[in-house]
C-alpha cells in the first residue's frame, strides 16, 4: 500500500473543544477527502470481531518509535553513569557543558536549540553551573542585548576530562557494528530525523 504524503490530505479533524480526554479520537469531517490508501471506517467490510492478535495490532516492542526510545534510554544511561556518578552532573548540565565546549560562546536560547533542552532546563543547569564557576556570563560586544555564556577555565578542564571518556563509551557501543553498518546507520538516522521533522510540520 502506498503511504500518502501528509500534504495530500485535503482536510484535518477540527480542534477538540476544551481539554481533550486521553484516548479520545478527534472527529473527522464527513466531507474529508482522504487518499484511497487511508480508508475510512465506513469502507471497512463488516466482519466478526477478531481477537487482537488477528487484527495486526500494534506491538509496542516492535514499534519503531518505542525501539528508538529504548535505544536512547540505554545509551544515555551508559553515558550518564560517567557524567552523573563520577562528575556529579545532571543530563542538562552535561549537555550545556558539551555544547559550550564544542561551540564556544553561546546564548541560552542557542544552547536550548542545539541541545534539544527546553528553556527551563537550560536555565536551571546554567544557574547551578554559574554557582559552581563552570560557566561565566557576559554581554555580547556586538549586541549588548544578548547575554553570552562561555566555559570558565574550570569548565574547560572538566569538559576536557569527560570528553575522551564519553567518546570511549560511544566507541564501545558502536563496536557492535561493522564499518559498513556504521555508515548505513548514520545515513538511516539522518533520513529518519528528516522524515520526522517533515511530518511534524504537517501536524
Amino acid at each position: 500500500m502506498n503511504v500518502p504524503h501528509p500534504a495530500e490530505f485535503s482536510c484535518f479533524p477540527p480542534p477538540f473543544p476544551g481539554p481533550r480526554p486521553i484516548g479520545r479520537e478527534l472527529p473527522i469531517p464527513a466531507d474529508c477527502d482522504y487518499p484511497d490508501a487511508m480508508p475510512t471506517q465506513d469502507d471497512a467490510p463488516e466482519t466478526a470481531e477478531a481477537p487482537p492478535e488477528a487484527l495486526g495490532a500494534l506491538s509496542l516492542e516492535r514499534f519503531m518509535p518505542y525501539r528508538l526510545a529504548v535505544l536512547a534510554h540505554e545509551v544515555s544511561g551508559a553515558v550518564a553513569q560517567l557524567y552523573g556518578e563520577r562528575f556529579n552532573l545532571s543530563r542538562a548540565e552535561w549537555r550545556v557543558l558539551a555544547a559550550l565546549g564544542e561551540r564556544g560562546a553561546m546564548t541560552a536560547r542557542e544552547i536550548s536549540d542545539y541541545s534539544t533542552l527546553d528553556k527551563m532546563q537550560v536555565s536551571r543547569a546554567v544557574n547551578r553551573m554559574l554557582a559552581e564557576k563552570l560557566v561565566a556570563g557576559g554581554l555580547d560586544a556586538a549586541d549588548r542585548r544578548r547575554k553570552i555564556l562561555r566555559l570558565t577555565k574550570k569548565g574547560e578542564t572538566l569538559f576536557g576530562r569527560i570528553s575522551p571518556l564519553a567518546l570511549a563509551r560511544e566507541s564501545f557501543i558502536l563496536s557492535a557494528l561493522t564499518p559498513e553498518e556504521l555508515r548505513t546507520f548514520d545515513k538511516v538516522v539522518d533520513k529518519l530525523i528528516q522524515k520526522a521533522r517533515e511530518l511534524q510540520q504537517w501536524g
